[in-house]
This record gives structure tokens, C-alpha cells and sequence, in this order.
């Protein structure tokens, strides 16, 4: 195992659980500057040391050997929130993909799942456009997605439909709304479970598919591309032609909740939208932001359960049918069984399964 000792194994297994460098080194008892000749690759870790490693960082001592598949990852991961977050969350985040990947392409030896569907835009320089172009894209997303008029059914089990492998994130950082990444063909979305509201779980969606339609070339974090996602999710959700006449042109909370109970979004978003559309004027605009400031969280107008995902769950369970348990799957990815089944809950949203078409 020592002899065929990955560097870049230990950076990810470290990052995984979210240690800084001295951090582990301490953990293990070696120096921070021998730590960093072991991720450079300028120097091995004796059995003894890769055996305190493994421990330490919750990993089998196999994850850390020559030949486990390493993503293509042809686009940077876009974060919601880039500037709220850390490095270190980031990172951690980022490894957490990245080791989900591994069990994904492991499950997909055995499965085969969606083929991945999810339409790009016409832009050639990955910016996404501007907003008529933004808005053009959600409307030609829907069409080529199925999406009849009317609201979207369920945004998560559309994008699983179409080849989007979706997961929660671990318990790691409030700030770490949602993130959405390309692995060579696949495209991985990762949501904040911890959020459990169903109109933001479906927005977050929504934005999440906008980056993976708008910006697979476009440099991740700047509030451009952020707005355009947010433009994006907009429209996919309500399409301003079908939204406009069911706006208020004043506060009215009934109206409002009666939109957002049937369109799936929350009312902060329709208020926006409002006024973005040019529904709802300023004054009342900046009201109504008051008004559910005040009120907090959970808005009025409960939806009930977050969207979750069911593919990657469905997926293992077809295969525990078949005598191929997760435990082999784990064994397979280098990964202890423990730390496959806390990917596993949060892959599956524990909810009643729905039929794909």
C-alpha cells in the first residue's frame, strides 16, 4: 500500500474532512512540512504513518493507492454565495464531490443511469448573455426539457431525469447554499439539505441548472454570473408571459400566497419578480421586503418537504437486489462503508419514489 501511495489521494481525503495541513499533522504526529512532502509527492509515508493517516481522516488505508478514476472536470464549480464562503469550505465541498464521483462511477459499472440531457446555450464564450438572452435560454430549457406551461412539477426529479446526478451536502457550512459542477459528461448538482423549504430547495435547483446551461466556460463567483442564474431560475419557474397576470400590482398577501402555493416559489421570489417585471413599483417593492424581513423564516404559506432526490438511491437499492450491497460499492470506491452511507442519506431524500418518464 505504501509503495503505491497517491499524494493527491491524501489532499483530497484532508480536504474531505475539512483539515488544514497542521491540523493533521498534528493528528498524526508528524511535522507540517513532512505532510507537505507527502501531498507534493516529494517523499512517501512509512506503513506506520499511512495506517495513523487513514485513521485520522476516517478512510480506509486503500483509499489512498494509485488508480482510483479522477474526474475531468472541464468546468469550475459555481458557488451561490463564493465571497460568504471560505477556502477551507470550499475545499471541503469540492472533495466532497469529488469523492462522490468515485461512488457514482463505481455504482455506474454495475448501472446504467439517465443519459445526461441537459441543454446548453447558444453563447460560444460561456457568459451567459444578457438578460433577454438569459430568459431565452430558461424558455428553450423548459421546452427541450418537457416542461409543458404551467409550473415546473418537481425541479430536482426533472433534473435526475435528465442526467444530473443530485445530492445534499453534508453537515458543513450554512453558508454553502448549493453548488453545481460537470465531471467529464455528468453533471453533479449538490444541495443544502439543512434548508429544508421546498420553494427554496426548487430554486436552488433552478439556479443550479442555469449555471449548468449558461456558464459550462464562464470563470464561477462574480455576481454577473450569479445574477444570470438567478435570471435563469426566474424565468424556468415562472415564465414572465404566464406569471404576469397572476402578480398583484399592490400588496396583497392572499394573491401572493395563492401564487406561490401554486407556482412553487417562495414570496420573497415573486416579489422580486414583480418587481423586476415592472408589476409592482418601488415603494411597494421595498414594503413588502420589509414586511417578510419582519416576519422571518418560514414565510407564510408553507409548501411542506424539500424537494429530494431519489436516483442515486433507487440505483443502489436496484443493486442490493442483485446481491451488489453497498459495502462492495464502498470497497470498490476505497471508501469505508460509513462514510458511503452518510453519501447515500444524503443522496435520498427518504421520500415516496416517483415514475420517471
Amino acid at each position: 500500500m505504501a509503495s503505491a501511495f497517491d499524494p493527491d489521494e491524501l489532499t483530497l481525503a484532508r480536504k474531505f474532512r475539512g483539515l488544514r495541513k497542521n491540523e493533521l499533522a498534528q493528528a498524526v504526529g508528524v511535522t507540517p512540512a513532512a505532510l507537505s512532502q507527502y501531498e507534493l509527492g516529494q517523499s512517501r509515508p512509512s506503513p506506520a504513518v499511512l495506517a495513523k493517516l487513514a485513521l485520522a481522516l476516517g478512510v480506509p488505508v486503500r483509499f489512498f493507492v494509485l488508480g482510483h478514476p479522477k474526474p475531468v472536470t472541464p468546468s469550475a464549480a459555481h458557488f451561490r454565495s463564493l465571497r460568504a464562503t471560505t477556502q477551507l469550505e470550499r475545499d471541503q465541498a469540492l472533495a466532497f464531490g469529488q469523492v462522490a464521483w468515485r461512488l457514482i462511477t463505481g455504482i455506474e459499472k454495475y448501472v446504467e443511469l439517465p443519459a445526461p440531457r441537459i441543454p446548453h446555450a447558444s453563447q460560444s464564450d460561456g457568459s451567459g448573455g444578457g438578460r433577454a438572452e438569459v430568459a431565452a435560454a430558461a424558455r428553450h430549457a423548459r421546452a427541450s426539457m418537457g416542461v409543458a406551461d404551467g409550473p415546473v412539477p418537481h425541479v430536482v426529479r426533472l433534473l435526475e431525469a435528465h442526467g444530473a446526478v443530485v445530492i445534499g451536502l453534508p453537515v458543513m457550512s450554512r453558508r454553502v447554499d448549493a453548488f453545481s459542477h460537470w465531471y467529464g459528461s455528468r453533471p453533479l448538482v449538490f444541495l443544502n439539505p439543512m434548508k429544508d423549504d421546498k420553494a427554496r430547495s426548487r430554486f436552488d435547483a433552478a439556479h443550479e441548472l442555469g449555471h449548468l446551461v449558461l456558464h459550462h466556460d464562464a470563470e464561477p463567483g462574480n455576481r454577473i454570473v450569479e445574477n444570470q442564474a438567478h435570471d435563469f431560475a426566474a424565468e424556468f419557474l415562472t415564465p414572465h408571459e404566464e406569471i404576469a397576470a397572476e402578480l398583484p400590482r399592490r400588496l396583497d398577501w392572499d394573491r401572493l400566497i395563492l401564487a406561490k402555493s401554486r407556482w412553487g416559489v417562495s414570496l420573497k421570489a415573486l416579489i422580486y419578480r414583480a418587481h423586476k417585471l415592472g408589476i409592482l413599483g418601488e415603494s411597494a417593492y421595498r414594503a413588502g421586503m420589509v414586511t417578510l424581513a419582519q416576519w422571518g423564516d418560514p414565510e407564510p404559506g408553507d409548501l411542506g418537504p424539500r424537494e429530494a432526490p431519489v436516483l442515486l438511491g433507487r440505483a443502489v437499492q436496484m443493486l442490493a437486489d442483485t446481491g451488489i450491497d453497498l459495502d462492495k460499492l464502498a470497497k470498490d470506491a476505497g471508501l469505508a462503508p460509513d462514510t458511503a452511507g452518510e453519501m447515500m442519506r444524503t443522496a435520498d431524500g427518504a421520500r415516496p419514489c416517483i415514475q420517471m418518464g
